[in-house]
């Protein structure tokens, strides 16, 4: 979904031609996209989530390939999202993200380098309980999305399709001592929700969301300067949209989890999030501590082929179990999902500081899962 980040380096937009209203108009859309809002200033900012950048997207409409791979000009906010769990040779682990963000900002400016549109990216590595992220802004010409062959790019950074087809996929980063050269493939596609239409709210804010979320991965990542081989596995999202939260929420919680231990009967997976309001509750029905209400929530099961089955709001309950205190403020580090007939699932953070603290905020890191459910995932936080 949507939706899931300390910075060495903040990469200036190269589209300074545009005027001072324009730019403060990028940061109330990256405030909207994000849905990240620090309490103190959700009364100055609350009205944003009420903002429709675009044309909503509409139920029934049918997903076609290669062309829904590519940009969806009509809706404002668009993302192609990849997450990676991956260990080296010699047994450490790592975490991986890389995100291009699309939103539109319509506006009289004619230049070949302005399409209506401001990109930017987000590369990130974790390892033990070390956290890095990076970002980068552009224009047009600077940043180049095509559908097929597939080809999501700014500058060096890129996700791209090897062949004509979709699968495989190369995916290259780098930003001082830090970089991916990475290859994806053998995943089945997801549809999320009803064949692709993500419902997000009561009252009805929606995406269209698909998955691939078994990549096999190896490739070669470099860690303040020390390069590893590694492999593993990739969760990749995609989604458009034109809003996605109601006026009293604050943010979601979001899970991609692959179980690894289920390999006769092929690789699983789960999606969840819930979106939390700005109504307070200071306990669940349990006991256990929750700083914000999670007011509509939605999942998926998907089976190793890719088939999805989805679980509505009525049969998700998540609550925070444990939490962990950065810079006086409070992230959730544990979390209790329960679900219909199956065992209680625990998801605990793995780099408990998982914040990308770039432009705008946000939690973004790896999750164990064990109970109900055993694997390794992500979870993006937001709003807190």
């Amino acid at each position: 979904m949507m939706k899931k980040r300390v910075v060495k380096k903040l990469l200036l937009p190269r589209f300074v031609f545009v005027c001072g209203a324009f730019v403060l108009f990028v940061f109330v859309l990256f405030t909207f996209v994000m849905g990240t809002f620090q309490p103190a200033e959700q009364k100055s900012t609350l009205s944003a989530l009420q903002m429709t950048s675009g044309k909503l997207v509409t139920i029934g409409t049918p997903l076609v390939f290669p062309k829904d791979h590519g940009i969806h000009a009509e809706q404002g906010i668009e993302w192609w999202y990849l997450t990676a769990n991956l260990q080296s040779d010699s047994g450490e682990t790592f975490g991986v993200q890389w995100t291009l963000f699309r939103t539109l900002m319509p506006s009289k400016v004619e230049s070949k380098w302005w399409d209506n549109n401001l990109y930017f990216a987000h590369f990130a590595l974790q390892h033990k309980q070390t956290h890095v992220a990076f970002e980068r802004f552009s224009r047009a010409g600077q940043a180049k999305i095509t559908s097929s062959p597939f080809n999501a790019a700014i500058d060096n950074w890129h996700l791209s399709s090897i062949n004509d087809e979709f699968l495989p996929l190369n995916l290259t980063a780098s930003h001082e001592n830090y970089q991916i050269a990475l290859t994806l493939s053998d995943s089945p596609m997801t549809l999320h929700g009803d064949n692709g239409y993500s419902q997000k709210t009561q009252s009805g804010h929606a995406s269209y969301y698909f998955s691939y979320p078994f990549l096999k991965v190896k490739g070669s990542l470099t860690f303040a300067g020390k390069t590893y081989k590694v492999a593993g596995n990739a969760w990749y999202d995609r989604e458009w949209s034109a809003s996605l939260l109601d006026k009293n929420q604050l943010g979601w919680d979001w899970f991609s989890l692959v179980d690894y231990q289920s390999k006769k009967s092929g690789q699983k997976g789960l999606m969840l999030f819930c979106i939390r309001s700005t109504e307070q509750k200071s306990r669940d029905n349990s006991g256990h501590s929750n700083e914000n209400r999670y007011d509509y929530c939605r999942g998926t099961r998907i089976g190793p082929n890719g088939e999805a089955t989805d679980l509505s709001k009525e049969s998700i309950k998540l609550s925070v179990v444990e939490t962990v205190t950065l810079d006086n403020r409070d992230y959730p580090s544990k979390w209790q999902v329960e679900l219909p007939n199956t065992p209680t699932i625990i998801i605990e953070s793995i780099t408990k500081d998982s914040r990308n603290k770039l432009t705008i905020p946000y939690w973004e890191g790896r999750v164990n899962a064990t109970g109900g459910f055993n694997g390794k995932g992500y979870a993006e936080i937001t709003g807190y």
